[in-house]
């Protein structure tokens, strides 16, 4: 057993954290020397004695890691430690860093430039929106977006970067064994085809609440800045933008109707100086200096400005989209924004409702599905 493996071993240990590894790593010269050890040997370097029992047990019984190996194997899910080349740079700068990261997917996506997307579990029609539209302009522009894969914001977020060529990012808060939540599964299997799905938990790990706000440091650690599209005051996705902060990252915010509460959080991020954000060029012109190839952002943007709402679209119809938001609009509105004629703005809104992009309100008015 060499170093790497008996980091990746102890991190599969039952009841070993973060802090138990730490005092190994610091405490030994070579990790790989841990096979050779017994309980009071681990207890000599600090350790209470139960978690010296619990290591000296695990290391004893081979049989234990080589179901774990087959496990992993079966899945197609692979593993790296914070001392392999492959780790992503900006992840090992943060203050408590994964010790290991169990991967499905593509991993050279960790070497694109990653930027993070976080918002409410629960968004407007808005919201939804501007995560998918934003995302599916970074993604086109090289750029591979990160998120939690929860719901709502998380969901737009990774659904809006697969349709360009920066992939996405989907950061668990349990083990890759467990689809959180389960109505993301068609969207989990695609980011394993697409994209890449990160954990920092062993298979087979009880998930708990707890663990959420946990890997949210995961989120922002990949990324070279964090963008908040709907959030409450107080709300989880706060905590990645704060944790962002901690660790000297950007912090962006989609600004939101000041009548909405879901826009409490992101304008107040806004007021304490984050990046008001309107379309993905306000992203990329603050990274052009590390990544050269973003300067031809602008011309990835126009690329897909017609096709972020979605497939088999006319030209009209997604103009008409573009006129409209979570707020209902009448039909004169829509006339005098989009300056289409009545006859063919008529055609196009039924177009759009058939497809359910859009639902018909009360008064002839309309809103975004």
């Amino acid at each position: 057993m060499d170093k790497r493996q008996a980091l990746w071993a102890l991190h599969e240990m039952r009841g070993i954290g973060w802090s138990t590894i730490d005092c190994l790593v610091r405490s030994m010269s070579d990790l790989a020397e841990l096979d050779l050890m017994e309980a009071g040997d681990l207890a000599a370097l600090g350790l209470q004695n139960q978690k010296a029992d619990v290591i000296a047990s695990h290391l004893m019984n081979k049989d234990w890691l080589r179901r774990k190996e087959q496990k992993l194997e079966k899945l197609g899910i692979r593993w790296m430690t914070v001392w392999d080349g492959d780790y992503p740079e900006l992840l090992r700068q943060i203050k408590q860093y994964p010790w290991v990261l169990y991967y499905l997917g593509n991993a050279a996506n960790l070497k694109k430039p990653c930027f993070s997307v976080v918002g409410t579990r629960n968004p407007t029609a808005y919201g939804r929106r501007a995560a998918e539209r934003i995302c599916g302009e970074l993604s086109s522009a090289g750029i591979c977006v990160v998120s939690g894969l929860a719901r709502g914001i998380d969901t737009s977020a990774h659904v809006g970067a697969l349709q360009g060529h920066g992939s996405t990012i989907a950061v668990l808060g349990g083990p890759l064994d467990c689809v959180y939540p389960p109505e993301n599964r068609a969207l989990y299997r695609q980011i394993a085809d697409c994209g890449l799905l990160v954990s920092e938990y062993p298979l087979e790990t009880p998930v708990h609440p707890g663990m959420f706000p946990v890997r949210n440091r995961i989120i922002a650690g990949l990324s070279l800045g964090t963008m908040v599209v709907e959030a409450a005051d107080r709300s989880g996705s706060l905590i990645t933008a704060s944790q962002a902060l901690d660790e000297s990252r950007d912090v962006f915010a989609v600004p939101g109707p000041i009548t909405s509460p879901k826009s409490e959080g992101t304008l107040a991020l806004i007021k304490q100086g984050a990046k008001l954000v309107t379309s993905a060029k306000d992203i990329l012109e603050e990274y052009v200096h590390l990544y050269p190839e973003l300067a031809d952002g602008d011309s990835g943007i126009k690329r897909i400005g017609a096709g972020v709402f979605g497939e088999n679209l006319t030209e009209e119809e997604t103009q008409i989209l573009q006129c409209m938001s979570s707020e209902p609009v009448s039909i004169d509105e829509l006339l005098e924004r989009s300056q289409i004629n009545f006859g063919l703005l008529h055609s196009v809104l039924l177009s759009l409702t058939m497809k359910k992009r859009i639902e018909q309100l009360p008064g002839s008015t309309y809103v975004l599905s």
